[in-house]
């Protein structure tokens, strides 16, 4: 979600994206707090030159006003005028406009005038600017539009719009409190093949930053969906997680799952891997996730829950003492307990000796 964010924001300053990696070390909503003011100054500090041009568009009749934006102006400087334009008046010129030459300046329409633009332009034109903008690979403006479209209008465009596309445009979504809508909107034949996608086409880290953005049903479907998923295909999630240090996206996602569901997962050669497992330890600790993480290991070969026990049992004392605290807080020794007897005795020493296992015992 924080790569997403950035790249919004290198695109409306014409950067490259990598030039602003210091902003995903921030929380998501603060980046896009920044991106919402960046654009409101660049769209708010535009030269009067286009409130000139956007007052001498309503003297003319709509197609001649689009025969100039075309031909004059372009996209990018169409689009800066149509902000400055009332809704009904800009839909209409927009209307009189070829198809590709409308897509590319969606990119550059001020985001608050979106809506009601959308609004008003037949159902049709929209469907047409959407599958031109998923055929030029522009997912990023997919987004910032789709969640102003009525069910309707989605349905159509989820007809016609491939289903990697389908997520990387959720990926790119500028009203995430959409998303669960657009989910509903798809059967579990289309979600699933687009899980698959996600799959095949390495779009885990966009598949798992949707999953995030909803919750309740949604996202339960979303993990049952991919529990199913070939081995090899799970095995795929699992290491672009552990590589890219995504086990707080995955794990309650993990933990939502019904017993025999977990059960498939937690068959994975890739939850055989030391590195991983370690991994999984370290990031659990980081994040307090040892309620989602604890049922998994609970079904995990015995092997692996050796190798997830000695990880811990190998922590810091301070990160052991706040593992301890955190399993007594949400009362998971039924979990743990299993664990501790699989350490080595020095292990198990530590655990004991710790001031807050001695707290819960008195």
């Amino acid at each position: 979600m924080s790569r997403a964010e950035v790249e919004k924001i290198a695109r409306l300053v014409g950067a490259d994206a990598g030039e602003l990696g210091f902003l995903r070390g921030l929380p998501d909503e603060d980046v896009r707090a920044f991106r919402e003011q960046v654009s409101a100054v660049l769209n708010d500090g535009a030269p009067e030159m286009l409130d000139r041009i956007a007052a001498a568009t309503k003297l003319v009749p709509a197609g001649v006003a689009a025969a100039i934006s075309q031909k004059a102006l372009g996209p990018r400087l169409a689009a800066g005028v149509a902000g400055r334009l009332e809704s009904g008046r800009a839909a209409a010129i927009i209307e009189k406009l070829p198809v590709s030459f409308t897509a590319e300046a969606c990119g550059h329409l001020d985001p608050r005038k979106i809506s009601g633009i959308v609004d008003r332009l037949d159902e049709g034109l929209v469907v047409r600017i959407a599958t031109t903008l998923a055929e030029n690979r522009d997912h990023l403006t997919m987004g910032r539009f789709v969640g102003h479209m009525r069910d309707q209008v989605l349905r159509r465009i989820l007809d016609q719009v491939d289903d990697a596309a389908v997520l990387r445009a959720g990926f790119y979504v500028d009203q995430p409190e959409r998303l669960p809508r657009i989910l509903e909107l798809m059967g579990d034949d289309r979600l699933g093949a687009i899980v698959r996608a996600a799959a095949a086409e390495g779009l885990w880290e966009e598949a798992l930053a949707v999953a995030a953005m909803v919750g309740g049903d949604q996202r339960l479907r979303i993990a049952e969906l991919t529990a199913r998923l070939d081995p090899a295909d799970l095995d795929s999630l699992v290491r672009v997680t552990h590589a890219e240090g995504l086990w707080e996206s995955l794990l309650p996602l993990v933990a939502l799952l019904g017993e025999e569901d977990r059960l498939a997962v937690a068959r994975l050669d890739s939850l055989r891997d030391p590195l991983v497992l370690a991994g999984v330890v370290r990031a659990v600790v980081a994040t307090a996730l040892w309620g989602a993480f604890l049922p998994l290991v609970g079904v995990l070969p015995e092997e692996a829950r050796k190798v997830v026990a000695d990880a811990a049992a190998g922590l810091g004392d301070a990160e052991l003492d706040g593992l301890v605290r955190e399993v007594d807080k949400q009362d998971l020794w039924e979990l743990v307990l299993p664990l501790v007897e699989l350490m080595e005795e020095s292990g198990k020493e530590r655990i004991f000796a710790l001031p807050a296992f001695q707290e819960q015992q008195e």
